[in-house]
């Protein structure tokens, strides 16, 4: 069973993004804030951005605490449309952007894409 990392503030976005990678096969877990020491083995991270100018710090912390492990990085800052890999993920130095509010299809096509299906 793959492991994803989730980070993410909000309570009920949380719970939301683990019954729809659970049901989907996934396990998740939920890291502290921007990578802190101590975080599960992940296959796979999801980061939330709210502050888009405080971001390429969390990006390094993260990237620091789960090496080489692919990250998608969801917001409400990015346009709307289907996950992508495009310049903002180029810009931001992730493997795949989601615009909020996600779409459950959106979501796991794209970790499936990045890590394979859920076991």
């Amino acid at each position: 069973m793959s492991n994803i990392v989730v980070y993410e503030g909000d309570y009920l976005m949380r719970n939301l993004l683990r019954e729809w990678l659970g049901e989907a096969g996934y396990r998740v877990a939920f890291g502290a804030p921007c990578g802190a020491a101590g975080d599960s083995r992940a296959d796979l991270v999801i980061l939330s951005v709210y502050m888009p100018k405080q971001i390429g710090q969390c990006i390094c912390d993260i990237r620091a605490a789960h090496p080489a492990t692919p990250l998608i990085a969801i917001s409400g800052q990015f346009p709307s449309g289907r996950a992508t890999t495009g310049t903002i993920a180029r810009t931001l130095g992730v493997d795949k952007v989601i615009a909020k509010p996600l779409v459950r299809g959106d979501l796991l096509a794209a970790v499936r894409d990045t890590i394979g299906p859920g076991n």
